[in-house]
């Protein structure tokens, strides 16, 4: 703060730089909207590997193609994910009946599932006073089996819980705040009998999700749009309903706009019709966009829940995975495609696609996945579906996209500061400064063309942007121009003999 000089000396005041360093947001946190065998529905959850989602949403299951998606994802260099779950009308939660004489205190599992018909109950009154006929001990425990290998049992004690709705313990308070397995359905001001291993009933999956449950309601904030509370992905995958049944064309359609309103890449998969190059049909997929890629074909991966027998999966968890990996290892602006770019985990293709083939497929935008000798299989295609030639799209390839993408919501976050301050030269220099210097740092990094920092970018804000009409509006102009790296598509090599040798 500014000082006031009262006697005669030497005062030191600390002037502030205008330095205000601008972070560059993540790049490949994937969303994942689909069923699961347990967890919260239409709740976006956030999870740092595989042993997350097993411990939160149950791990494979059979009739959850977002479980191996997300597998898929771990298995080739994920880190980040969002879960989103989502449930059927028909899906309950099973629910613990603990007696009490003329009421009961009924528990109901944390999420809908037949998981919950594994839960069951202990309650005995070996408190801290046992004459506190408010007070009593409640055990919960489930018995999970997971395959090929014995039953684990899990187990959740709740010490001294009470009755008492003003009680620091209250057991509806106590359950919500530290229990993972159940809450209070009903009953909770009387206390339950002394039982032991009460059984949970009712718990049920209903039937296979639709369109309309990814879809969701956007004022409810479920389905897609539970994602309106999560701060930030980078990439969505929605994997099929059902191992044979597909996601709708206007479903993809429908998380395209999300994705465009959010920032976000809708990573599309291949329609289950699409067994051969001759199949492949672009009427069967949401319109060109440069928020959404298209990958070729799918994958053929060993299912632990069908003893190991190779069975068909959507490539889009595998893909992000994949872009995760080279986000890490190399930056955005690096496509995820070519040698480096191999699918972990996956033994075989569906089709194994020639030069030919890949050379018919690649000109209208449809990103190839290709087996190739000691290599292995990798992804072999790098644009957006925008990507087509006959488009000329400025945004064709997937990397300048992802980059144009991460600059937008890294300036757009890093720049909230300007809002309410005096709109002239000294906060328009500071804009040039901050925004100058975290583009420096990308070109420095490789993330554009170009020799020289004028080459590669530039940063314009000044009386040119921003006229006084602007001014008086209320409104500062802040132009961000770069030269995208491009990828290297076709290496051409000529070979020219020399006369007379």
């Amino acid at each position: 703060m500014p000082i006031t000089p009262t006697y005669p000396g030497v005062y030191i005041e600390e002037v502030p730089s205008g330095v205000r360093a601008i972070t560059g947001v993540a790049t490949s946190i994937t969303a994942f909207v689909g069923r699961a065998l347990r967890g919260l529905e239409d709740e976006p959850v956030r999870i740092a590997s595989y042993g997350d989602y097993e411990r939160v949403f149950g791990g494979l299951w059979v009739d959850s193609t977002m479980s191996y998606a997300v597998q898929h994802y771990y298995l080739n260099g994920g880190a980040d994910a969002i879960i989103v779950r989502v449930t059927e009308a028909t899906a309950t939660a099973a629910t613990l009946t603990l007696p009490i004489g003329p009421a009961d205190l009924v528990l109901e599992a944390a999420s809908k599932g037949e998981w919950g018909n594994n839960l069951q109950a202990t309650v005995n009154y070996d408190t801290r006073d046992p004459g506190d006929t408010n007070l009593y001990n409640l055990i919960i425990e489930e018995t999970v089996s997971p395959t090929n290998s014995e039953d684990v049992v899990q187990s959740e004690t709740f010490f001294n819980v009470s009755v008492a709705s003003d009680s620091a313990r209250f057991i509806t308070t106590v359950l919500e705040q530290e229990s993972t397995l159940v809450r209070v359905l009903s009953g909770a001001d009387n206390r339950p009998s002394e039982v032991i291993d009460v059984r949970a009933i009712g718990g049920s999956d209903g039937a296979a999700i639709t369109d309309a449950d990814i879809v969701g309601s956007e004022p409810d904030k479920t389905g897609i749009y539970a994602l309106e509370d999560a701060d930030l992905f980078n990439l969505l995958c929605i994997p099929p309903l059902e191992r044979a049944t597909d996601v709708a064309l206007a479903t993809f359609t429908t998380a395209l706009a999300y994705c465009k309103d959010r920032r976000a890449m809708l990573i599309v998969d291949p329609p289950a019709a699409w067994t051969t190059p001759a199949n492949v049909n672009l009427a069967d997929t949401v319109a060109p966009d440069e928020n959404a890629s298209i990958f070729f074909p799918r994958l053929k991966v060993p299912d632990p829940n069908l003893e190991n027998r190779l069975v068909n999966f959507v490539p889009c968890g595998a893909v992000a995975g994949i872009m995760a990996r080279i986000d890490a290892a190399r930056g955005v602006w690096k496509a995820p495609a070519g040698i480096e770019a191999t699918l972990n985990g996956v033994p075989e293709l569906t089709y194994k696609l020639t030069d030919a083939e890949n050379g018919t497929l690649n000109p209208i935008g449809v990103n190839c996945l290709r087996s190739f000798p000691v290599i292995g299989r990798v992804v072999w295609g790098s644009r957006t579906l925008e990507g087509a030639d006959i488009l000329a799209s400025e945004w064709k390839y997937l990397p300048v996209r992802r980059l144009a993408l991460f600059l937008e919501e890294s300036l757009y976050r890093g720049t909230q500061w300007v809002v309410f301050e005096p709109n002239d030269e000294p906060l328009w220099a500071q804009i040039r400064l901050n925004l100058g210097a975290f583009m420096q740092n990308l070109f420095r990094q490789g993330a554009f063309q170009g020799t020289t920092p004028q080459e590669a970018y530039f940063v314009k804000c000044d009386k040119e942007t921003t006229t006084q009409t602007d001014i008086n509006l209320g409104i500062v102009n802040i132009v961000v121009g770069f030269a995208p790296l491009k990828p290297a598509e076709f290496v051409i090599i000529k070979i020219q003999q020399i006369a007379g040798h």
